[in-house]
């Protein structure tokens, strides 16, 4: 039996995390079909009701369990988010759940292409792929689930577990009664705060701002950028853009919008609590609504971005109504299991978005979990164990996978070594050809 898993820390060294031990499952009466094993036909208690959420009460009501889903936030969260890079294990998945991809999923892409500051072409690259909106993942998977066990603005609070169950209180005082729990709420979530309270995110040194601008609002590039995946990388910094559907799904050349991501380094104090100040002077923690960015933290941005981006990205940033920004983030648990309780998403590895697998990591872990409680007849307890060893190295994975990736955007490093290592990442050949590209969890 494994008795540790192998954590990168940030400055590369290697820790050795304890496995935990685990309570014994038990077979119970749960007033529904009679007595039956924990680990098939139970009732789940999903904690979010974005894409790992979906993804999870989805997979496990297709696995024949009862699923009860509870969100916070109590509007719809069809308008978060952006633009995503789709995998084809995307697509299976949510084939696998009869939402059909084939029609409207997304953008064709074929072609990567790098440019420099002048707007001319350094490199193309042929790397197939979908791009799509987040919203429209979401919208397959939020449109096919019943609305009946689907509950908004429901804050979770706590949860207390034993070897028969686990209750799970929430803001307004209901309590659900469960056999097991699933933390799908995302990178701030509270679940993992009660499993692991002295865990958190921690700040990898920049932000990325983002912004969508419908293409019938662009003017100056070559039309064949906007049907690219085009990167600008000035010294330190990595903007990508690509399109994305528009409006009612709209995918006809002209009518699409099209989505941009722009790395930039802030320092940690002296520039990240500025930008997290809003226009109000309210400092916010992790993260800040986009309706709230400060206008003065905008013009500085646009400012920036006419001094250092390409023509074509400088024009794209000035039209963009409200672009956002969001700090980029590590975070990783030592195991993705306890007891009863089960951590899914981001809410258990926050990965830096140049892997461009967040969606399709919440896919992954849902059917994951699915298939660690495929014996009906076993012990739920320790098929969870099972899915946090198997999903565990792969998070771990995918964490240093993007650090490296990301390793060239800063303004400054620790030593030669460190500086060429970031030059080496940041060459145009090699961002192009492993930006949003999954081969190396083969390896």
């Amino acid at each position: 039996m494994r008795k540790g898993i192998d954590w990168p820390l940030s400055s590369g060294e290697m820790r050795t995390l304890p496995c935990p031990t685990y309570l014994s499952g038990t077979v119970h009466d749960d007033g529904w079909r009679g007595a039956m094993t924990l680990a098939s036909h139970g009732k789940a208690v999903v904690i979010g009701g974005s894409m790992a959420g979906l993804f999870a009460a989805h997979f496990l009501r297709r696995a024949g369990w009862r699923v009860e889903v509870f969100e916070r936030t109590s509007g719809p969260l069809s308008g978060r988010g952006a633009g995503i890079m789709t995998h084809p294990q995307l697509r299976a998945a949510l084939e696998t759940l009869g939402l059909p991809t084939v029609e409207n999923f997304g953008v064709p892409i074929t072609t990567r292409v790098a440019i420099d500051r002048s707007g001319h072409v350094l490199m193309t690259r042929h790397f197939p792929q979908i791009a799509t909106a987040w919203t429209r993942v979401h919208s397959l998977l939020s449109d096919a689930f019943p609305r009946a066990h689907y509950h908004a603005g429901m804050e979770f609070e706590s949860f207390a577990a034993d070897a028969q169950d686990v209750r799970v209180r929430f803001a307004d005082g209901h309590v659900e009664t469960a056999d097991l729990l699933v933390g799908a709420d995302g990178f701030r979530s509270s679940v993992r705060r009660q499993l692991f309270p002295s865990l958190a995110p921690e700040y990898a040194g920049y932000v990325g701002w983002r912004g969508m601008l419908p293409e019938a609002e662009m003017d100056s590039a070559p039309f064949a950028l906007t049907s690219q995946f085009t990167f600008d990388l000035p010294d330190g910094e990595h903007m990508i853009g690509y399109p994305v559907a528009g409006p009612g799904n709209q995918l006809t050349p002209g009518q699409r919008n099209y989505n941009f991501v722009w790395y930039r380094p802030a320092d940690a104090s002296s520039e990240l609590p500025a930008l997290l100040t809003d226009g109000d002077g309210q400092r916010h923690e992790l993260s800040i609504p986009p309706i709230l960015v400060a206008p003065a933290v905008v013009d500085e941005m646009r400012c920036h971005a006419n001094r250092v981006l390409s023509p074509w990205f400088r024009d794209v940033v000035a039209r963009t109504s409200q672009p956002f920004f969001q700090p980029i983030y590590d975070l990783a648990v030592p195991r993705m299991a306890e007891g009863r309780v089960v951590l899914v998403g981001d809410a258990a590895f926050v990965v830096r978005p140049h892997v461009g697998a967040g969606v399709l990591k919440a896919a992954d872990d849902a059917q994951a979990l699915v298939a660690a409680l495929g014996d009906r007849h076993g012990n739920l307890v320790q098929q969870l164990q099972t899915f946090s060893y198997a999903r565990v190295p792969v998070g771990v994975k995918m964490i240093a996978r993007a650090r490296d990736l990301g390793s060239y955007i800063s303004r400054s490093f620790a030593n030669e070594a460190e500086r060429l290592a970031a030059a080496a990442a940041g060459a145009p050949e090699r961002v192009l050809a492993e930006t949003a590209a999954l081969e190396f969890l083969d390896t």
